[in-house]
């Protein structure tokens, strides 16, 4: 530990999040074949109803949405691995529809990887709670928002340091950390859980019920409805089609 109080090694600073499919077992004729049971009893088992292309099936995957018959969808299981700032974290474990495996500050010293919010992030919100947007911020505003961010964080993984340094238990140590600093989870859910995130956690048109999410945690369901309309299209076309409300 150099005598500045500065960090050992260089700190890494970003302004986004990553999710990356790990695995799945999910598609839209998982959807199908898991409704057919309700009018053909063991004959949905059939390999050849397992089977089906759901594109000659689409009718039933917008009924099922539009009347709000959602356990069909759950059949379908996704695995992402997220990385993002400790407080999006917060948030995201609102969710208790999903599974998650975080990382463990105690087993392991913390990497120094920092968010900090560039000009791509608003920062000055307008209006009263509830009907407000956020705007984009000044020069000024951005380049003390940038500073003090950066100065903060370095001062902080410098204590974090020092406690490591003098023997201090990492379960302790970690408490001076601030909620920007990065930390990665396996996260698995079923298409249910997810589309009731994707509706929660996102700013779109055309939902029927309008949500306000912060930034940063909109960043990760962006990348999740990414990979969600990939895999399951006419699924995902339908939760569009009927106003962005989780069945």
């Amino acid at each position: 530990m150099t005598t500045d109080s500065k960090p050992s090694i260089p700190l890494k600073f970003r302004s986004d999040v990553t999710v990356e499919l790990v695995k799945n077992s999910a598609s839209d004729s998982d959807v199908v074949w898991a409704a057919r049971v309700s009018t053909a009893g063991e004959r949905s088992n059939s390999e050849e109803t397992r089977n089906k292309d759901a594109s000659e099936h689409t009718g039933l995957v917008n009924f099922l949405m539009r009347e709000r018959h959602g356990t069909p969808f759950e059949h379908s299981i996704f695995t992402f691995y997220v990385k993002a700032p400790i407080f999006v974290w917060r948030e995201h474990m609102r969710h208790r529809i999903a599974s998650y495996n975080e990382e463990s500050g105690r087993y392991r010293q913390l990497d120094p990887e920092f968010y900090f919010p560039n000009t791509s992030r608003n920062l000055q919100q307008v209006g009263k709670t509830g009907s407000y947007t956020f705007e984009p911020g000044t020069t000024e505003q951005y380049q003390v928002t940038e500073k003090e961010f950066k100065q903060s964080c370095e001062n902080a993984y410098a204590s974090y340091e020092k406690m490591l340094e003098t023997g201090v238990a990492r379960e302790v140590a970690r408490g001076v950390l601030p909620v920007t600093i990065y930390s990665s989870a396996y996260v698995t859910m079923n298409a249910r859980a997810l589309m009731n995130f994707l509706s929660l956690r996102r700013i779109a048109e055309g939902s029927h019920f309008p949500s306000y999410p912060q930034r940063e945690i909109e960043m990760v369901a962006e990348k999740y409805e990414e990979h969600f309309a990939k895999i399951m299209p006419i699924t995902h076309d339908c939760f569009i089609k009927n106003g962005r409300v989780a069945p």
